[in-house]
């Protein structure tokens, strides 16, 4: 039995994101899935030219984690549950684990989802909740505080 659309079901409701105010979802209060494919699009052109970031996408094309990230993103502010019927459960610690994501790589994605965001123009009380989110989200992505290794700039000898 599916849940009515006016209903929230009890992931939906403990991660707090598909509240409904005004018979909205925050997903649909945004402008949907036009609002991020924006926000999207503006993260990744930031990620493509970002030195600490870039590195931690396999693959020359950025389009898969980005349309990944996308569809997460509409599930959990209460859009399409496409991403759970493609991908199942996000685990996205499990996810991001083999990659190093310290204090510099949660500082320069905050950086980058920052200057997305503020090309949408969304209303202070939307910005201020997306953003809150992405700042515990970033934060619990973190899996080191080591010092990363530090570049060699000489061919290694022997």
């Amino acid at each position: 039995m599916s849940t009515p659309a006016h209903e929230t079901t009890a992931d939906q409701t403990a991660s707090g994101a598909a509240e409904r105010t005004d018979a909205q979802t925050f997903y649909e209060a945004v402008g949907g899935e036009a609002t991020f494919r924006r926000l999207i699009d503006e993260f990744y052109a930031g990620v493509a030219g970002d030195p600490l970031l870039r590195p931690l996408y396999p693959g020359a094309d950025l389009g898969p984690a980005a349309e990944r990230l996308r569809m997460f993103l509409e599930q959990y502010w209460g859009g399409p549950g496409t991403y759970s019927q493609l991908r199942g459960h996000p685990r996205l610690r499990m996810r991001h684990a083999p990659f190093r994501i310290g204090p510099a790589e949660r500082d320069a994605w905050l950086r980058n989802m920052r200057r997305a965001m503020d090309s949408l123009g969304l209303d202070p009380a939307h910005d201020a909740r997306l953003w809150e989110y992405f700042e515990r989200a970033a934060l619990f992505m973190v899996n080191t505080f080591d010092e990363p290794p530090a570049a060699s700039g000489s061919a290694p000898s022997g």
